[in-house]
């Protein structure tokens, strides 16, 4: 009896021992930056909204590594567009934040979502000073002032790492150089932080000023 119930036991776990193994070839594969053995593994049975230990799915991974042949394939067997990852990042997330446009466009183009509570796509686009990225987003409907969970906009981040071509393109999309986040900064703080006086003036001329100033004539 008991050698019957060990031989049932085995033949319960084989297809989770196999699933395993399955997982780690495809975690090799993504290492490696082969898509051929990725899709011939999910051709196996692998689910293709399958997560890795970051909660990045495939579809994030293949934008991770450049991968357009997975990246492909996945959307063509409609894996999931806005599954986020441990940090909220979802694949257009990520796309943004490296600059990679072909993916950025097929994403949007798919429906994935371009507004979302946390650090929206343009947020990313705008922090690495991905100007043609931030001008699509924003000509396909992203918030332009859209906050990050402390109040910080797309401008906040463009103005903080110096990449004025970004800020210009925000500003001319009508980007709001006054907005204060939660710690009483605004955009102006930022480009000072940074040291770039050449994008402080900018918001400045634009109507922008320090959002401590302006906390101190509220309170008054």
């Amino acid at each position: 009896m008991k050698n019957r119930l060990f031989a049932g036991l085995i033949v319960l776990l084989l297809p989770f021992a196999a699933l395993a193994g399955a997982l780690d070839d495809l975690e090799e594969a993504m290492i490696r930056h082969d898509p051929d053995a990725a899709i011939s593994l999910i051709k196996r049975g692998i689910d293709i909204n399958t997560v890795d230990k970051q909660g990045d799915t495939l579809l994030i991974q293949a934008v991770k590594h450049d991968m357009p042949q997975l990246f492909d394939y996945l959307l063509q067997h409609r894996a999931r567009l806005n599954t986020r990852n441990r940090n909220g990042e979802t694949a257009l997330s990520i796309a943004a934040y490296h600059g990679r446009e072909p993916f950025v466009r097929r994403l949007v183009e798919a429906g994935a979502e371009i507004n979302f509570f946390g650090w929206p796509p343009l947020s990313y686009a705008a922090y690495n000073g991905h100007t043609k990225i931030v001008e699509y987003l924003i000509s396909r409907g992203a918030e332009i002032d859209g906050k990050t969970e402390n109040g910080s906009t797309a401008l906040f981040f463009a103005a903080r790492f110096g990449h004025i071509d970004t800020v210009k393109a925000l500003l001319k999309h009508g980007a709001d150089s006054t907005v204060i986040n939660e710690n009483d900064e605004t955009a102006v703080d930022w480009a000072l932080k940074g040291r770039n006086t050449d994008i402080e003036d900018l918001l400045r001329k634009a109507g922008g000023r320090s959002g401590k100033s302006v906390t101190i004539e509220l309170s008054k």
